[in-house]
Parts: C-alpha cells; sequence; structure tokens
C-alpha cells in the first residue's frame, strides 16, 4: 500500500462522540470508520488486521479437526421459538425485521439454533459422529449501552464453533482441544501474558463454563485471581462454596478487572433435545447428540489488543496482527529512490509513505498506526548503505544494513 494512493487520511483528534481509547485512535489512525453508536465500517488497514486475526484463529481451530462454514445472518422464528429464545422477553437483544409479504425475520445474535437445524440434515448415525464445525459472522446484538468502541458493538464479527458428540466423554476430549487451541491463539495474537481462563457459571446445564478474560483497565467483568493466576474466578462464581471446591479462600485472591475475549460452553442436550437432533447407537437405539459451543468476539478481540497496547502516541500492533509489518519512509532524492526499490515485490509487508508530507508528520503517522517496525532510508543512511529502524514497541532505533533489512 502507497499511502499517496489511499483514500485513508489520519486524524489528529479523535471525534468528539468517541470516548473509548481503542475507538478513538483506531478512528484517528485511519482503521475504523462509525457509522453510529456501536457500528463501526473496518477499512483496509482494520480490516487487514481482522483478517490477520482470523488466519491465526482458523489455523489453530483447524489443527484440531474443526471445518469452516458460512451461515445466513437471516434467522427464522420457528426454530427460536422451539427453544424459547425469540421472544423478547427471554432474549432482549434481538433486532427484527417484517417482511413485506407478511411476517418476521431475526438477525442473528449467535447461531446455535440454526446450526443443530442444519446438521440435522448429515446426522443419522454414531457413524457420522463427532464433528465440529465453525464460522467467521457478522453479529447483531441490540445493546443497551454500546459506547466502548469496538469492544460492545451492536454489530460486531465473531467465531462461533459448535462440536457434536456421542458421548460426554468424546465431549471432554474435544472441549480440551479446545482449551489448547484457544491458549495458543491467544499467544499468538500477543495476549498469552495477560489472558486467563477463567472459571463462571455454567448455567442449569453444567457446574462451570470457561471465559477467557484479558486483564483491561476498561474491562467490563470483576474477576479474582490467586497469585500465580493458577485459579481466576468471575465474580458470580467467586463465593465461599465454589472456592471450597477448589480447597482456597477469599483471602488468598486479588481482585482486578477484565475483557471477555472468548468462552467455551458445554451445551450438552441445551438445543439437541428441543430441537430433535438425534442418532443412532451401535445397539440401534435413539440417543440425544451432545453439543459444545465455543466462541471467540473477533472485532472484540481487536478491540482489546488496540487498548492493551496503545501509548500517548498510538496504537502498538503484534507482529503477527499488524496489517504491515514495515512503514517504508524516503528522504531525499537518494533516499526516496532508494525506498521506491526496497518497496517493490514486498507490497504485502511494506506500508511505504510516499506522500509529499513533511518528514515530522510521517514519523506521527507511523506512530499513530502502530505498525511494528519504521524503516527510514535518506541520502545519510545510504551513505553506509543502511537503513534507520526504529521499533514501534520499544522506541529504540538502529542501522541495518539494507542488505540485512528482512532477515
Amino acid at each position: 500500500m502507497r499511502l499517496s494512493q489511499t483514500f485513508i487520511k489520519t486524524l489528529r483528534e479523535a471525534p468528539k462522540d468517541e470516548t473509548a481509547v481503542n475507538g478513538a485512535l483506531l478512528t484517528r489512525a485511519g482503521y475504523i470508520h462509525k457509522e453510529m453508536a456501536g457500528v463501526y465500517d473496518f477499512l483496509p488497514l482494520g480490516l487487514r488486521v481482522l483478517e490477520n486475526i482470523k488466519n491465526i484463529i482458523r489455523e489453530e481451530l483447524n489443527k484440531i479437526g474443526s471445518e469452516e462454514v458460512l451461515m445466513s445472518a437471516l434467522q427464522n422464528p420457528e426454530l427460536w421459538e422451539r427453544t424459547g429464545r425469540f421472544s423478547d422477553q427471554e432474549v432482549d437483544i434481538w433486532f427484527k425485521t417484517e417482511l413485506s409479504a407478511g411476517g418476521v425475520l431475526g438477525l442473528a445474535p449467535t447461531h446455535e439454533e440454526p446450526m443443530v437445524n442444519m446438521v440435522k440434515k448429515y446426522v443419522s448415525s454414531y457413524k457420522d459422529l463427532p464433528f465440529a464445525v465453525y464460522q467467521f459472522q457478522n453479529k447483531f446484538r441490540n445493546e443497551l449501552r454500546a459506547k466502548s468502541g469496538i469492544l460492545r458493538g451492536r454489530e460486531f464479527l465473531m467465531k462461533d464453533l459448535y462440536s457434536f458428540h456421542t458421548s460426554e466423554e468424546d465431549l471432554d476430549r474435544f472441549y480440551a482441544e479446545v482449551e489448547g487451541a484457544y491458549e495458543r491463539i491467544f499467544e499468538r495474537v500477543g495476549l498469552g501474558d495477560c489472558t486467563y481462563e477463567t472459571f463462571a457459571s455454567g448455567g442449569i446445564f453444567s457446574k462451570f463454563s470457561h471465559e477467557y478474560q484479558t486483564i483491561l483497565p476498561v474491562g467490563e467483568d470483576t474477576i479474582y485471581y490467586n497469585d500465580d493466576y493458577s485459579l481466576v474466578l468471575n465474580k458470580e462464581v467467586f463465593n465461599d462454596e465454589v472456592l471450597a471446591e477448589f480447597g482456597a479462600d477469599k483471602s488468598g485472591f486479588a481482585e482486578t478487572t477484565g475483557a471477555e475475549v472468548g468462552n467455551i460452553f458445554k451445551l450438552m442436550f441445551k438445543y439437541s433435545e428441543p430441537l430433535g437432533l438425534k442418532f443412532t447407537d451401535e445397539d440401534n437405539a435413539t440417543q440425544t447428540v451432545y453439543m459444545g459451543c465455543y466462541g471467540i468476539g473477533v472485532s472484540r478481540l481487536m478491540g482489546v489488543i488496540a487498548e492493551k497496547y496503545a501509548d500517548d502516541k498510538g496504537l502498538i500492533w503484534p507482529e503477527t496482527v499488524a496489517p504491515f509489518k514495515y512503514y517504508l519512509v524516503g528522504i531525499g532524492e537518494k533516499g526516496l529512490a532508494r525506498a521506491e526499490e526496497v518497496y517493490r515485490g514486498r507490497e504485502e509487508e511494506i506500508l511505504f509513505d510516499d506522500r509529499d508530507a513533511r518528514v515530522g508528520e510521517k514519523f506521527a503517522d507511523s506512530e499513530l498506526m502502530g505498525i511494528p517496525y519504521r524503516v527510514v532510508i535518506s541520502d545519510k543512511t545510504l551513505e553506509s548503505d543502511s537503513a534507520e529502524v526504529t521499533g514501534r514497541l520499544t522506541g529504540q532505533t538502529s542501522l541495518v544494513k539494507l542488505a540485512e533489512l528482512f532477515k
């Protein structure tokens, strides 16, 4: 990408209606555009970050044998009425729309019901199980409050994974595999040292579910952790009865705030029973399919990374999710010509600031955008056939031989 040829422009000040750090910086740096409260467009830079996060998640889920699908956002009320979840009294976050020919459709806040309905067509025997399918899909939730940038949107990108099993033992096996995959995902996106599997309420189906909480000052959840973070609990299950099960008491825990970036849940028969998802076992008896569901808020995760690493100059992206690895600047006639040569053939990893702008403005934008390495080639650095490289995270600058630049 050449900055002189993109329609994106950086802003010196954040819009007055954008109070969240992630929303303000992502807007100023040209990653997102706010349509209205809780609704954002992802511009070229922002879309590249989203795709990088998606690819990491996709790679780890594929490793454990999951398959990717893409389902419709439009929902048939009949399915949801069978589980009692289309009623506004039961689920108060629906966006619903009337058809011109009569009738109502919903915009999916999640996909358990349609997923079960779809796989029913392909499951009849124990030989058809187990399997797991996932998707990256926009969800719609009519949130009462949407004031946290892309941390809480009315439309947001989610990865939702669903698994189907013949037994609870097999569900437990896959559940553990997802736990491992999630640990690798959060490590790879740069949140491994501050994101913890957290015990939360399992509702009426199991004693616990698990959330993945990133410690964050602006997090909406209260969590409690012991000295080495080996036991982390959400406020809703932080009580004497639960702690006794772990041989602990409240005196050994500290309180902090976290942002939930994922969750995993043993659904058991919650949706397979009312929607009639059955299979015939080895003894030719009819059984109900066991289910698990596993979510990651992809756009929310992007917002958490932005919040976690930002400083007073702007964003700081980990290399694994950054839209580009290098922010290239050419100074002087020879420096600009050599920068052109360096750029060619490496367009996918270099953001080339070839604008007719002041050097200080270019440097400020490189910091605001949070690209991991700023590379400056000038007439002066060419005297030693080198480039000046500055790490965005560390702020350290060094001269690197051009021949060694990409090593």
